[in-house]
């Protein structure tokens, strides 16, 4: 490699670098920080969210496929979906809740579905939060639950969209399982009022 080459590659690799970290300079500081517990952070302004899909089958866990079956696995922040038929698996990365405090494990099902759906919070989460609003519309890019939600048969539990890409693959949700807005369009459809779901 010639002199001027190696020069133009290395001014190109600082210029690259430099653009990066302006980038990550500008974000918000509550962007640039993280609250994933990643075992090693990476150096420089890479932020990777934490998410090993482990394999899972659904006959682990349900004994028929009736109206579909949904996994949630909290402790590797994916949500696994299969048909009724069997014929469709997806695997999507999801965001989990915060803590196990507020982490509700077990077996529901969907008992609604609901396109722009508005957000209430809850009791607890104002009192946590006392300056959220009370209420947010369907459609805003404010509203946590995104475009579209699968409500369940706990009070309050939802897999839903969410309009906050950053979330996705973290401990980040008040209980409940976030996807990103696409994939909730793409589940959404296919899932049923009555659909399988357990919490792991």
């Amino acid at each position: 490699m010639s002199n001027d080459t190696r020069q133009n590659l290395n001014r190109r690799l600082f210029l690259g670098a430099a653009a990066t970290a302006l980038t990550a300079a500008a974000l918000p500081a509550a962007a640039q920080t993280s609250t994933t517990e990643a075992d090693t952070p990476l150096a420089g302004p890479v932020r990777n969210n934490a998410s090993a899909f482990r394999t899972m089958e659904w006959q682990d866990h349900f004994d028929n496929l009736h109206y579909g079956a949904i996994i949630a696995d909290l402790d590797s922040r994916a949500l696994h979906y299969w048909s009724e038929d069997g014929a469709t698996y997806l695997l999507f990365p999801c965001s989990v809740p915060l803590n196990e405090e507020l982490t509700k494990r077990g077996r529901t099902e969907v008992i609604q579905k609901v396109e722009n759906p508005v957000w209430i919070p809850t009791k607890g989460e104002l009192e946590r939060n006392p300056d959220w609003p009370r209420r947010v519309e369907g459609g805003s890019p404010e509203n946590p639950l995104g475009v579209r939600a699968l409500y369940l048969g706990w009070p309050a539990y939802r897999i839903h969209g969410t309009h906050d890409t950053r979330k996705i693959g973290r401990r980040s949700s008040n209980g409940c399982v976030g996807l990103y807005n696409e994939h909730i369009l793409t589940l959404y459809p296919l899932a049923k009022v009555g659909t399988q779901v357990v919490f792991l």
